[in-house]
């Protein structure tokens, strides 16, 4: 089944053009890392499929088949439950409890008195401990989020897409302040967890070798259009020369690669 089916979407604030007729076509299930340069438009990418954005006029969108923009406000929202997003700096109140943080990552699958009771007394701390867990952080379960380091607000946010066990999870350079030893962990957690349930996983990435190792499928995007859309054993470096310019890519084994 293909879960995600952009079509020719373009994409502009204001009067700069952001995305360029993006079309591609990812499969439930399949896993992708989007590479390339700042200001590609790989944040926008992301934020497209998670339905906060929406394309022009002459593209569309199609998640699980379904035209979300088609839907009545309601199923939009219930389509939207079944997508997770890892921000490269999550949104986490400094006051809230990383438990809270965590549990909210499935509020929009409760009812709404259950919701607010978790917001209260939080009501699966095992949940999220186990969450936690697979991130190194179960001690960190009742901290405050103003007491963490950006890479320990980074793995809870990872956790709390964990917990709400999405059918498409979206990562925006999720591992961007984790040292290589905890980014790689992180990666492989998101992997697993991905494989494990079935889900769909695009992951922006800046580290090129982290792409490479750990995903099946590549996409390189420049200036908001797609250069390349291959598997990762067929990405050059001529390949990366092109998509990057004078932009210093992640370090890349040059015996692994060949052209597409």
């Amino acid at each position: 089944m293909i879960a995600v089916d952009l079509r020719q979407a373009s994409l502009r604030f204001a009067d700069l053009p952001v995305l360029a007729e993006i079309s591609l076509q990812i499969r439930a299930g399949e896993r992708v890392a989007v590479i390339g340069p700042s200001g590609a438009g790989k944040t926008s990418l992301l934020r497209l499929l998670a339905t906060e954005l929406r394309a022009d006029n002459s593209g569309a969108l199609l998640l699980w088949q379904q035209d979300p923009w088609q839907l009545s406000s309601r199923a939009r929202q219930r389509l939207r439950s079944r997508i997770g997003m890892v921000w490269q700096a999550p949104p986490l109140p400094p006051s809230q409890s990383v438990i809270t943080a965590v549990l909210a990552g499935r509020l929009g699958q409760w009812s709404l008195p259950k919701a607010l009771f978790s917001l209260l007394r939080p009501c699966d701390p095992a949940g999220a401990r186990t969450a936690l867990a697979r991130l190194s952080l179960a001690d960190k379960l009742y901290q405050p989020c103003a007491t963490l380091s950006g890479g320990q607000l980074q793995r809870v946010g990872i956790a709390r897409v964990l917990y709400q066990n999405p059918d498409l999870m979206l990562a925006d350079e999720p591992v961007s302040a984790l040292d290589p030893v905890l980014a790689e962990a992180s990666i492989l957690t998101l992997q697993q967890q991905a494989a494990a349930r079935g889900s769909t996983l695009i992951t922006n990435l800046h580290a090129v070798d982290l792409a490479l190792r750990h995903f099946p499928r590549i996409i390189g995007l420049r200036q908001g259009r797609i250069l390349f859309d291959c598997a990762a054993e067929a990405v050059s470096p001529a390949m990366l020369a092109e998509l990057y310019g004078n932009e210093q890519p992640g370090s890349l084994d040059a015996e692994q690669a060949q052209s597409c």
